[in-house]
C-alpha cells in the first residue's frame, strides 16, 4: 500500500492533481473522512460532494434513472474534464450530496489520481482550495493554505486551471451548470440525441 492509500484508508485526505485543478481526496464512504474535508476547507454543509470513481460501472453504481445515450457520454469525454449529475440512488449517503436527490461523477484524467480511486474509490475530491477562494493550482499555496495538515501529488504542469464543466441529467432535458472546457456544442456533436433546457 503506497502512502497516500494508508493516508486515505485510515480516513485521512491528500492533495491529487485531476486534468483541472487539484483535488482534496478523501474516502467517500467513511463519514468521518468527508467531515475532515469539510473542516479543512471550512465548505458549507449545504454544498454537496461529487463521487470520484474510476468507471462508468461505478456511476450505474451509485445512480438511477440514468439517460440512454450515459454510455457514449462517457466514451466521447471520460476520463476527463466533465462532471455528470444524476439521480442519487439509495447507496450514496447524505453527507456526500446533502441529503440531495442527486450526485455528481467525476472521472478525472490523471494516471496517479485514477490509481488511487481504483484501490481507495469511490472519492470525494472538491477543489483543493479553502471554500470561497480560486481552485488550487499550484501545490505548494495549496499545502500552505491548509498549514501543513494534508500532503499529496505533486504536478503542476498537468492542470488545464479551469474547472470542469458540470453537466445535470437528472431530469428529461439535460443543463450545464458550470461551463469549463467542454461546451454544450461539443456534447451536442458527440451525442446528437440530448436535450437541453
Amino acid at each position: 500500500m503506497t502512502n497516500f492509500e494508508t493516508i486515505l484508508a485510515n480516513g485521512g485526505a491528500v492533495i491529487m492533481p485531476t486534468e483541472t485543478v487539484y483535488g482534496l481526496f478523501a474516502k467517500a464512504l467513511d463519514e468521518q473522512a468527508v467531515e475532515f474535508v469539510y473542516r479543512l476547507k471550512k465548505r458549507p454543509k449545504d454544498k454537496a460532494m461529487n463521487l470520484n470513481v474510476s468507471s462508468l460501472e461505478e456511476i450505474y453504481r451509485f445512480s438511477k434513472h440514468q439517460p440512454a445515450f450515459l454510455e457514449d457520454l462517457y466514451q466521447a469525454f471520460l476520463p476527463g474534464p466533465l462532471t455528470i449529475i444524476l439521480e442519487a440512488n439509495e447507496l450514496v449517503p447524505n453527507w456526500i450530496n446533502s441529503g440531495l436527490k442527486t450526485v455528481g461523477f467525476r472521472v478525472p484524467n490523471h494516471a496517479e489520481t485514477q490509481k488511487l480511486i481504483r484501490s481507495q474509490g469511490p472519492l470525494i475530491g472538491p477543489s483543493a482550495n479553502l471554500s470561497g477562494t480560486d481552485s488550487g493550482r499550484l501545490f505548494d499555496e495549496i499545502v500552505q493554505a491548509f498549514e501543513g495538515q494534508v500532503t499529496g501529488f505533486r504536478d503542476d504542469q498537468a492542470l488545464l486551471g479551469v474547472d470542469s464543466t458540470i453537466l445535470d441529467l437528472s431530469s428529461d432535458k439535460a443543463r450545464i451548470l458550470r461551463q469549463g472546457s467542454i461546451t454544450q456544442a461539443d456534447i451536442c456533436r458527440a451525442i446528437p440525441e440530448i436535450q437541453f433546457q
